[in-house]
């Protein structure tokens, strides 16, 4: 249990409560969920389907309705098939992240992760006894992996590969070329699964599209592919994901999902039949919004003194580079919450490369993210 990390924007939310229940105004850009409602179809099936009864067990693996139309919704949103027996429901997206890093870490395996990255990565690889080995992310390339640099990290030991595109913290986007390049290397190393986090596939800006790895046909068969409802949807608090696995994975994820959690509450998976065949007029707009607050807080970070940031080409998050202040990003993160009122999240919650950064979500009104900025700038026009 000791070798077990955390999330910290969590902490730092709590922190946030703290301070706002002693008086304290404070705005949180650090908490990565949308603000924006469930749209109403959504929540209208989950409503429904408690009162049509829908109070039981379902299958571990989630209910027929759903996986089918996951598959069907692949198909219109990325031109693949896939096959419905192949989805694994689960209650959130870290249940497959844990579920792929305990299949494959032990004491005698490697896990490669990227850094910045989600923390849980780091922390179940921990946990599970493998060693964990970080796939830098650096700022010169906007955030997205080399392939030649992963494929060079690849030992003997190596049975698992963690990639995320669009990233967090970073907004990171990895373009085609060097998800081809990655791909093509892999042929070389048969013994590597890889789990692809694609939670932000929706969430990309100025014309990008999204390059699933499920789209490599070569690699199908030792490729898990994780995506979900949480920001998509703004369905945080249903927890509710899928993943695509390869044949020979899904029983053992769906022996998993009995051994942990027996399957996910009915009426949420119900409320996700709706979402991905109902109207997608949320999706689109929720989009908008946020590429719109991305211009606003990426021209005010670059305009903050000693404080640059590179534009994020997908999630909704800002990395900007704070190395100029001299601060640590610890440091930085705890001044700006208790004495400007700003909720961040310091880079190094994301691994030890994160040093020199902060994480800002802009999943909130651009009202809240310009007076942000304009307390930021109070700060450290007074203590730099």
């Amino acid at each position: 249990m000791q070798r077990l990390g955390t999330e910290s924007a969590f902490e730092v939310l709590a922190r946030a409560k703290a301070l706002e229940a002693s008086g304290k105004s404070v705005i949180n850009l650090g908490i990565g969920q949308p603000d924006f409602q469930t749209p109403d179809h959504i929540v209208e099936a989950g409503i429904k389907a408690l009162r049509d009864g829908h109070h039981g067990y379902t299958p571990a693996n989630g209910i027929p309705e759903l996986r089918e139309a996951v598959a069907m919704d692949i198909d219109r949103r990325l031109g693949l098939q896939v096959d419905p027996g192949h989805v694994v429901v689960v209650p959130g997206g870290k249940v497959t992240m844990f579920f792929a890093i305990m299949m494959f870490g032990d004491p005698s395996t490697e896990i490669l992760y990227p850094n910045p990255g989600f923390p849980i990565y780091e922390s179940a690889i921990n946990f599970s006894g493998a060693k964990a080995v970080p796939i830098p992310l650096l700022e010169e390339n906007g955030f997205s992996f080399s392939a030649q640099d992963v494929l060079s990290r690849i030992t003997p030991a190596t049975r698992l590969l963690i990639l995320n595109s669009p990233a967090n913290p970073t907004g990171g986007v990895t373009p085609k070329a060097e998800m081809d390049k990655l791909v093509a290397g892999l042929s070389d190393h048969p013994h590597v699964t890889i789990l692809s986090d694609e939670i932000y596939s929706q969430l990309l800006y100025d014309g990008r599209e999204h390059v699933s790895l499920l789209s490599y046909p070569e690699i199908r068969d030792r490729l898990i592919m994780l995506d979900g409802w949480s920001k998509t949807y703004a369905m945080t608090g249903w927890r509710l994901g899928y993943a695509v696995w390869p044949e020979k994975l899904v029983d053992l994820a769906t022996r998993l999902a009995i051994n942990s959690h027996s399957c996910v509450n009915a009426s949420a998976q119900y409320a996700g039949i709706a979402a991905l065949e109902g109207p997608q007029d949320a999706v689109d707009e929720m989009r908008e919004a946020f590429d719109a607050r991305r211009r606003v807080v990426v021209e005010g970070l670059n305009k903050l003194p000693k404080i640059s940031c590179v534009e994020p080409g997908g999630a909704f998050y800002a990395f900007p580079n704070i190395q100029a202040t001299g601060k640590s990003a610890k440091e930085l993160e705890t001044a700006l919450l208790e004495e400007a009122g700003v909720a961040a999240i310091a880079g190094t919650s994301f691994g030890r490369n994160g040093e020199g950064y902060l994480r800002l979500s802009y999943a909130n009104s651009t009202e809240n993210i310009l007076e942000a900025l304009a307390r930021m700038e109070g700060w450290l026009n007074q203590n730099l």
